[in-house]
């Protein structure tokens, strides 16, 4: 699905109030907590991410009709209600589309004739501002804005700043992705009793940013797996590798 976001409203420079999208993703989660999350940081989701910052100031977004980057050509295809639980993404690609379009028109063509109203999205705003939850965390690349928590991983944090509540563990680096999998991999083989136990929502996978090349590491949330059955956490994570 592909909301107006021609009546959305664009995110101001700087704000210490709650953002109307942030508001909106935590309410997604309060509503659907098994399913979606709105939290920032990898090591604390759970299901879903409501990604809010993909609609912050200068960034793109992809349109509707717009080619993806798959082997197959997938189309960002708007749909009506009705098509949402049958859905299949591999349906609508390059080769598709055309015969869809000519059968059913553009399902947006009427989106400027319904706009909707978003006073019950800043009174949400406003509540969870006023309950004390303000701004989250901006992508990295954004000036620090008034009010903003700190841009550090919970499991990072220093003495005083908030600490992870789930237990996480580095297991594999990579220079690329494949390789960070395969060190994944064999320390599945090495565990293979806590391997069951995980969910795929417990692997995460990061890419990092050096100064001049990206690498790629990947930890496990070991949250489902009883503590006599954890292994330590090493002094240096990338001995496990």
């Amino acid at each position: 699905m592909h909301p107006g976001r021609r009546n959305m409203p664009r995110r101001p420079m700087s704000r210490s109030a709650c953002s109307p999208r942030v508001a909106l993703a935590r309410e997604v989660e309060r509503r659907a907590p098994t399913i979606a999350t709105s939290k920032w940081w990898k090591e604390e989701r759970q299901g879903v991410f409501i990604d809010y910052n993909q609609n912050a100031k200068d960034r793109t977004i992809a349109s509707a009709y717009s080619v993806r980057p798959t082997p197959d050509a997938r189309v960002s295809a708007p749909l009506s209600w009705e098509e949402v639980d049958a859905a299949d993404p591999a349906d609508f690609t390059l080769a598709t589309m055309p015969k869809r379009f000519a059968q059913i028109g553009d399902r947006h063509a009427a989106i400027d004739d319904r706009p909707g109203s978003l006073d019950r999205l800043l009174e949400l705003s406003a509540r969870q501002e006023k309950g004390g939850q303000g701004d989250a965390p901006w992508p990295p690349h954004y000036r620090k804005q008034p009010g903003e928590p700190p841009r550090v991983q919970p499991s990072k944090a220093r003495s005083g700043a908030r600490v992870s509540k789930y237990p996480l563990i580095e297991v594999s680096r990579g220079k690329d992705k494949k390789e960070a999998l395969a060190g994944l991999a064999k320390w599945k083989k090495r565990h293979p009793r806590i391997a069951k136990l995980l969910e795929p929502a417990d692997v995460l996978v990061d890419q990092m940013r050096g100064r001049s090349s990206a690498w790629y590491r990947i930890r496990i949330n070991l949250q489902r797996v009883p503590e006599k059955l954890r292994p330590r956490t090493p002094s240096r994570a990338r001995k496990q590798v």
